[in-house]
């Protein structure tokens, strides 16, 4: 198989582009993706509205067409589909990445499906992929669900809800205005404060009419397939239950981060890096996007981690990094 100058991991929003920037700075670029294009979009909730504006979810200098001030779900997914399209980006998908190995200007990573053979390689796997499991009894249990689609399979149940940041808010107006007997269990004192404007104050209503039932401070004990045992502030709890929507969060996969030579640092498992370059560790192997946060996932997002992919192919073209700030950083 040909030699490649940039091998991507990853084919969602930040992947796409790397390898866009590549390819205008004269690189050959491939992406491989184990799953389909922008997988972890294609998980997120029908219909969700994103936080940003158009302008900065766009790659590539191509415009997000949309008729709402922020766009949602489906039009966010096929402009990016159209924007790999129109940029004709050599992209294999459904491809798992098993191995790299090699070094700096000779890598060799194996996938499910062969090996490829590039200069160097770009990891911009993201964190939607691994949620953060319960560690209680039952937590493996069917009727735990760790990511949330639409509300209808939950209509007329008793419906958990674990979390209190915006998927969980989101995840429990929805089942509730569906039918769902929601529950919303939160081990901190009150609803996230950075969850969206006009949903904070929604839930807040619901619990305060009794409509949604709220413990706060309180965590999951263990989970029964009938009910689940909760630790309240008041004692024990046992609440009967159908579903648990555990909105826990998510992280990288630090197992594949760690075979493959990326240093981990600090509680956060932050993935060694340069800021600058973004090259890692290993020599020739560089990060972009949410997965440079380690633990925390709300570091990086698209606005943000754009500037990944313009630093690391000016780094492998041999050219001056660009002098871009990236937006909303920390």
């Amino acid at each position: 198989m040909n030699v490649v100058d940039v091998l991507i991991v990853g084919g969602g929003p930040i992947g796409l582009a790397c390898g866009i920037e590549a390819k205008r700075l004269g690189l050959t670029a491939r992406l491989i993706e184990k799953g389909a294009l922008v997988n972890s979009l294609i998980g997120y909730p029908t219909g969700m509205e994103f936080f940003s504006t158009p302008e900065l979810l766009e790659i590539g200098g191509h415009p997000l067409p949309t008729a709402r001030y922020k766009p949602v779900r489906e039009e966010v997914i096929d402009y990016y589909i159209a924007v790999a399209r129109t940029e004709d980006l050599d992209i294999r998908l459904n491809e798992h990445v098993l191995r790299i190995d090699g070094e700096a200007g000779s890598f060799s990573v194996s996938t499910s499906q062969g090996k490829h053979n590039a200069r160097a390689v770009v990891v911009a796997t993201g964190f939607f992929d691994q949620p953060n499991l319960l560690d209680v009894p039952g937590g493996d249990l069917p009727k735990v669900i760790h990511y949330y689609k639409e509300p209808f399979t939950y209509s007329g149940q008793h419906v958990a809800v674990i979390g209190a940041k915006n998927s969980a808010t989101k995840a429990a107006l929805d089942c509730h205005r569906h039918g769902a007997f929601v529950t919303l269990i939160h081990r901190g004192a009150e609803i996230g404060q950075t969850v969206k404007y006009w949903i904070r104050p929604d839930l807040q209503n619901r619990i305060e009419e009794g409509s949604i039932q709220a413990y706060f401070n309180t965590t999951v004990v263990q989970i029964n397939p009938n009910s689940i045992e909760l630790a309240t502030p008041k004692g024990p709890v046992s609440i009967a239950n159908d579903w648990v929507l555990a909105m826990t969060g998510y992280q990288p996969n630090f197992s594949f981060l760690k075979s493959i030579g990326i240093e981990l640092e600090g509680a956060d498992r932050v993935p060694s890096h340069d800021p600058e370059s973004m090259e890692s560790n290993r020599t020739g192997l560089y990060l972009a996007g949410t997965v440079c946060g380690g633990k925390n996932t709300s570091r990086w997002f698209i606005e943000n981690g754009r500037i990944h992919a313009a630093r690391i192919s000016a780094h492998i073209a041999g050219q001056p990094l660009p002098d871009i700030e990236p937006i909303g950083q920390p």
